[in-house]
């Protein structure tokens, strides 16, 4: 049987959501090389946590465009948040994921446009405009690393991993846990990569260039396009306790389903997996 082909919503332009997402970020990648490498205005917005001028306009840019698209739809972002994404067709954007990295001139950042519908991811794009590659996926349509299909990766040895993760948000404990987690790992795995972009670390996941992806808590900016990437590229995304992961998880784990069953079960009595203190929601700042 045919593989059921989701109907995405067209724009007023004619275009459908997934050109739309690859377009935008295509265009915004532009304005953060314009500004590549030169300094910017950077500011702390929170705990381990900044912002720069070119955060600012490059999410003007997409919130713009988009709206010019969809009028019709919201748009929830990183630096200006607005409408709640788990309500009707939600665009979810994060104009640099890596900021930090951007900021210090480290060449490891990207773009992310997706679109929800009532929460559900079903298209999106994670741009890297220094490698100009685009990790774009849609419902039902595949996922696809510029023209190129992608699958996740087939190891099965887990003596062979290399696993990506980054610091936790948040409370400390979040990035303690993490490093445990990783020293526990540490004997039984190939290597690990911290890369300071989480969209990038799902990406490369869905490319097969790694294996598996984990994750404290993210922010559904930082995961919306690798959610759908993952899903269309033959990959399991749970949350830190096993269960589908969505915008609003505790946690996340991306890999292959054999990969994913080795790593929980030697995960099941770390810090790691213990439940959050504080949930996300919707309009969390």
């Amino acid at each position: 049987m045919a593989k059921h082909k989701f109907q995405l919503p067209v724009s007023v332009s004619g275009k459908d959501a997934w050109e739309v997402a690859r377009e935008v970020s295509l265009t915004a990648g532009e304005i953060l090389l314009d500004w590549w490498p030169r300094a910017k205005e950077v500011s702390d917005k929170g705990q381990n946590d900044i912002v720069t001028n070119v955060d600012r306009e490059c999410e003007d840019h997409i919130r713009t465009a988009i709206r010019r698209h969809f009028p019709e739809h919201g748009v929830f972002g990183e630096e200006g948040k607005g409408d709640d994404p788990t309500i009707g067709w939600t665009w979810i954007i994060d104009p640099i994921d890596g900021t930090q990295n951007y900021a210090w001139g480290i060449p490891c950042f990207s773009i992310v446009v997706a679109l929800a519908k009532d929460g559900e991811v079903v298209t999106g794009a994670n741009f890297d405009p220094l490698n100009n590659e685009m990790f774009h996926a849609a419902r039902g349509q595949g996922a696809f690393l510029n023209e190129e299909k992608i699958r996740v990766s087939d190891l099965s040895e887990f003596q062979d991993v290399v696993i990506g993760t980054d610091p936790a948000y948040g409370p400390v404990e979040g990035t303690t846990n993490t490093l445990q987690m990783l020293r526990k790992m540490w004997p039984a795995i190939k290597t690990t990569r911290m890369m300071g972009s989480s969209a990038l670390g799902i990406s490369y996941v869905a490319t097969g260039r790694t294996d598996i992806y984990v994750h404290h808590r993210l922010q559904p900016y930082d995961q919306a396009a690798g959610i759908i990437l993952m899903e269309e590229a033959g990959g399991l995304l749970t949350d830190r306790h096993g269960n589908r992961a969505g915008l609003y998880s505790d946690g996340l784990v991306a890999s292959s389903s054999v990969i994913h069953q080795h790593f929980m079960e030697q995960t099941k009595y770390l810090q790691w997996r213990r439940p959050s203190t504080r949930a996300l929601n919707p309009r969390e700042r």
